[in-house]
């Protein structure tokens, strides 16, 4: 049973793909944050930088786009390009500061960086996806029977427009002649509007804006696999059902309303899934574990045996931990939205062949995922190297944010070391008060290192300053803050400040 779950809430939308009860694929939608990707923009170009080969576009966002000269020239152009042959081409032949371009975002805004624009406009329908600015015919890669593909190639040759280019998307299998027309023709009226809206206005703006999360479902995901599709709002229902209705008749039925008075996620046992996607540690049912840790530059992910100690001998067991490690790692990377470098540690194995296993388990599995992977192989240290394609930023982006104590290093300073400041900072300001007596407010975790036993330290710290010292625990303070009140004066102090 494969399900598409639709959550309608108030301050998002939350769509889920499931396969068998089993989470695959998770995405949200909140008001101010809609995605980019899709969005074609009249901009203009904000500087040229040679020494990238790049440009930098002002589209209207809040950080300018950036446009890599391989975005800008195609293969499709031949041998030259303005005159200038392809091979000495240069970023500054093909662009000038100030010159107005219509761009689309292919790569959301992820960290510091802004979106990445082409100027290789694609406009994606039910079966076919138009390329104006190109001319070939591509074949989802996902459609394997080599007598469909030359079949929708056929009809594809037949509906191509004049210079134009068409990829045929994986839900065209099985489709006939008449449902590349209907698409291509609705294709076509849709870029000749954008053209239109070329021409008019300000600059920047966009031009066009891609479907809201909800029809983006419809569109892309809604298929003749999908046996239910279940939504918990009823205006929303019907806008599906009307944007089926046009584009996949046959699927209307399995369009249902959720109306129960109990959360939809919670009744399909959801909520657990997504937390556990969160997860830094993902147990395996065999009862070993995978560790996931992204980085700035790449994501690594560690394999442990964990409670699993196997039945016959040790590279049995060693193999069958990678092979469901590698399983439930492709699974992890698809519902996370894991992308750019991948590294994965499995547990050291001798033999080729079973290196060879375990490689296999994971291509096979990876080949569920729509996003492009690429399993490069073993490294000499017995790392498995593998890239995905970076379109957006991943559910965590979404979900969580940085803790402000760590600021996302998932470790904090250790009380002993906080305690060690504290006292600097106390006899710091001991002797720069004529007070006899100073009460020091501190986070209660850290009163027990101040005083050690006995109160020695505290007795010591008392001797060092010459004055009475007395600490009371104050929760509300961070574990690095301190209150010090003297003569009636209080004063809250960071104790790594100057």
């Amino acid at each position: 049973m494969n399900e598409i779950l639709v959550d309608v809430a108030l301050e998002e939308t939350r769509v889920a793909l499931v396969e068998d009860g089993e989470l695959v694929e998770f995405y949200i939608e909140r008001p101010g944050t809609e995605r980019l990707v899709g969005n074609i923009y009249r901009g203009k170009v904000s500087s040229v930088l040679p020494g990238m080969q790049a440009a930098f576009i002002d589209i209207g966002y809040e950080k300018n786009a950036f446009l890599f000269v391989d975005d800008v020239i195609s293969a499709e152009d031949g041998e030259e390009f303005n005159g200038i042959k392809i091979k000495e081409c240069s970023i500054e032949n093909v662009l000038k500061p100030g010159q107005e371009i219509t761009v689309q975002v292919i790569k959301e805004p992820i960290g510091t960086k802004g979106p990445r624009v082409t100027t290789q406009i694609t406009l994606p329908g039910r079966h076919l996806v138009l390329l104006p600015n190109a001319d070939y015919i591509g074949i989802s890669r996902r459609i394997s029977n080599e007598q469909e593909r030359q079949r929708l190639k056929k009809f594809a040759e037949q509906v191509k427009p004049k210079n134009m280019g068409l990829i045929v998307r994986t839900a065209s299998e099985g489709k006939s002649l008449e449902d590349f027309e209907n698409d291509i023709s609705f294709l076509l009226k849709h870029w000749k509007k954008i053209k239109r809206k070329e021409k008019k206005g300000n600059v920047p703006r966009c031009i066009h804006r891609d479907l809201s999360l909800i029809y983006r479902t419809v569109r892309d995901l809604f298929t003749s696999d999908i046996d239910r599709f279940v939504i918990n709002d009823r205006k929303e229902y019907q806008n599906v059902l009307e944007l089926t209705d046009m584009i996949s008749p046959m699927l209307k039925n399995r369009v249902s309303l959720y109306t129960r008075d109990y959360d939809l996620f919670d009744f399909y046992g959801l909520e657990p899934q997504i937390s556990k996607a969160l997860s830094r540690k993902v147990w395996l049912k065999c009862g070993a574990y995978i560790v996931i840790d992204r980085t700035e530059a790449l994501t690594v992910i560690d394999v442990n045996t964990g409670k699993y100690v196997g039945k016959d001998n040790l590279e049995k067991t060693i193999v069958k931990t990678n092979i469901d490690a590698a399983r439930e790692i492709a699974k992890q990377i698809r519902l996370r939205d894991i992308s750019g470098i991948i590294i994965i540690d499995f547990i050291d194995m001798d033999d080729p062949q079973h290196q060879k296993e375990v490689l296999e388990a994971l291509k096979l599995a990876l080949k569920k995922d729509r996003t492009k992977t690429t399993v490069v192989g073993m490294t000499g240290l017995g790392l498995l190297e593998m890239t995905r394609k970076k379109v957006r930023q991943g559910l965590s982006a979404f979900m969580m944010s940085d803790c402000p104590y760590c600021e996302g290093t998932g470790k904090v300073i250790a009380p002993e070391s906080i305690a060690l400041k504290i006292e600097k900072k106390i006899a710091y300001y001991a002797n720069n008060t004529d007070c006899s007596k100073m009460e020091i407010e501190v986070h209660p975790s850290i009163i027990p290192i101040l005083k050690g036993v006995n109160n020695r330290n505290l007795r010591q710290i008392q001797k060092l300053c010459n004055k009475k010292i007395t600490l009371v625990p104050n929760e509300k303070l961070d574990r690095e803050e301190i209150s010090i009140n003297c003569g009636g004066i209080s004063k809250s102090v960071l104790v790594d400040s100057v």
